[in-house]
């Protein structure tokens, strides 16, 4: 996915009758000229879609209907430039499905002291309609974002940027399958799962399919098939495998073929794999998981779904961005007090969009899996922002936990590793993001991104209903000791309140 442009966005402005019709067509206009702006906006991701002001509860729930079944409406945009009674929206707002985000500006950035009189005091009743507004959505108790600030500052765009992003990733996983090859790793309990829930919850179906199944589609690819992707490594990558390992390269390139025929034919946008079942399978598929997520596919190893699923949804949401998105692991810590950092890897299975240069392919005795030596990209990532976001089942409710991290170079050049690798700093240190991380029940599993930002999860969080945990500067043992308890609470309680 090139662009998020196809996804529209619309924006809808909430009023009333009784401000007589010279007032609602200047609403109107200022509704499309605001539109228009945000049209225009480099922070901007999708289509922003005016939508005529409206002014009864028939017309509010007919937009509400219409945005449910629209297939690019991504969610609204809702803005009351006067003052829109709310009880106009309860049934509206009862009926949508889709996300929406509350923009609290006004028309006018500065009052105009020296001219202001009643009738522009009538027409920019933002101030107290957005409060009508926000009472009956937390009445609702619907979901939401809401921004403030005047709809020209670039911080209020970039936040509504954020908001659609969300959107797009939400908007994917409602509509995901996810194909898992065999079963997950045995007796890991973090990659298990409730499967239905999490239908019932995000709306991603996720279902297994025989090993077999897989080795038959590899075993009918061409060797013109083969080919074609050989010359695209040697083209992409740097080719470092001597003339012992052509054999190798050629069996990795009929995997990734087979493997992505059988995701095209089910309609697949997220995988799992096992190294405990590659029965009729010669080697790991470390080239080909890799290929597949820089081509978008979500992925989790050890039959690890729930990743898979995240990774794709985030790799949507990061979609035109710099940076980059894979999925990761905690592998292995540095504690040396002069600059504690954890480095991350797999066995093989890291994206090669995260990469600082050209990737080297190469072959290497893996160690474990019982199979032939196996095919892998490797490559170091360069130092800047990151997130590392994880999704787990906690028995009455998904959890979302989120670190910001300092992606940083390594020591040294770690010549003797022959897999993708990064190292990061979790914020705000390796002791407290790490004690924070354990604490929550996060996964050793992730989704790590450089393009995306906690903000971005938070929203997405939010639109899935499920509860969010956030590790980063500014926390504290103490305090995120009292949000997981005061959290357990509200979820046993929340239900109750629908």
């Amino acid at each position: 996915m090139e662009t998020l442009k196809d996804f529209e966005i619309w924006f809808v402005t909430g009023s009333q009758h009784l401000y007589g019709p010279q007032t609602l067509k200047q609403v109107d206009a200022d509704s499309q000229q605001i539109a228009e702006s945000l049209n225009n906006s480099s922070e901007i991701p999708c289509k922003v879609i005016f939508k005529p002001v409206l002014t009864t509860p028939d017309e509010i729930t007919k937009l509400c209907v219409e945005a449910n079944t629209a297939p690019n409406c991504l969610g609204l945009i809702t803005w009351m430039h006067t003052f829109s009674p709310a009880k106009m929206w309860i049934a509206g707002l009862s009926l949508l499905q889709k996300p929406f985000v509350h923009l609290h500006t006004q028309f006018n950035r500065d009052i105009p002291w020296d001219a202001i009189d009643m009738d522009y005091m009538n027409l920019n009743q933002s101030a107290h309609g957005g409060r009508e507004f926000g009472y009956i959505c937390s009445r609702l108790r619907k979901n939401r974002k809401v921004v403030v600030g005047h709809w020209q500052e670039d911080q209020v765009q970039r936040q509504l940027g954020v908001w659609m992003r969300a959107a797009a990733g939400w908007n994917e996983i409602r509509q995901l399958k996810v194909c898992r090859f065999g079963d997950n790793m045995r007796e890991v309990a973090v990659t298990e799962g409730d499967k239905v829930e999490a239908q019932k919850q995000f709306g991603m179906s996720v279902n297994g399919y025989g090993v077999g199944d897989l080795v038959t589609m590899i075993n009918s690819v061409t060797d013109a098939q083969i080919g074609n992707l050989v010359s695209e490594y040697q083209e992409q990558y740097q080719f470092n495998v001597s003339d012992d390992h052509l054999d190798s390269i050629r069996e990795s390139a009929r995997i990734e073929a087979g493997m992505r025929a059988f995701l095209e034919q089910g309609g697949f946008k997220a995988f799992t794999t096992t190294f405990e079942d590659l029965h009729g399978i010669r080697q790991l598929p470390g080239l080909a998981v890799q290929r597949l997520m820089g081509d978008g596919y979500g992925f989790g190893a050890e039959g690890d779904w729930k990743t898979a699923a995240l990774v794709r949804a985030m790799k949507v949401m990061a979609t035109g961005l710099d940076g980059g998105t894979s999925f990761m692991e905690d592998y292995t810590y540095h504690f040396n007090p002069t600059g504690p950092k954890v480095l991350g890897a797999h066995m093989l299975e890291v994206c090669s969009s995260i990469a600082d240069g050209k990737p080297s392919l190469e072959v290497h005795p893996l160690g474990i899996g019982g199979k032939a030596d196996p095919v892998r990209v490797v490559f170091k990532v360069a130092p800047g922002d990151g997130i590392n976001a994880s999704l787990v089942n906690m028995g009455n409710r998904f959890r979302m936990i989120v670190n910001a991290v300092d992606v940083v170079s390594p020591d040294a050049d770690l010549p003797k590793l022959p897999v993708a690798r990064v190292v990061w700093v979790p914020k705000p240190d390796l002791k407290i993001g790490a004690a924070a991380w354990i604490l929550a029940g996060g996964a050793h599993h992730t989704g790590f991104s450089m393009a995306l930002t906690a903000d971005h999860m938070e929203d997405f969080a939010e639109m899935a209903g499920i509860e969010y945990l956030r590790i980063d500067e500014d926390t504290t043992i103490q305090d995120f000791k009292k949000d997981i308890r005061t959290n357990e609470i509200y979820y046993m309680l929340s239900n109750s309140l629908k």
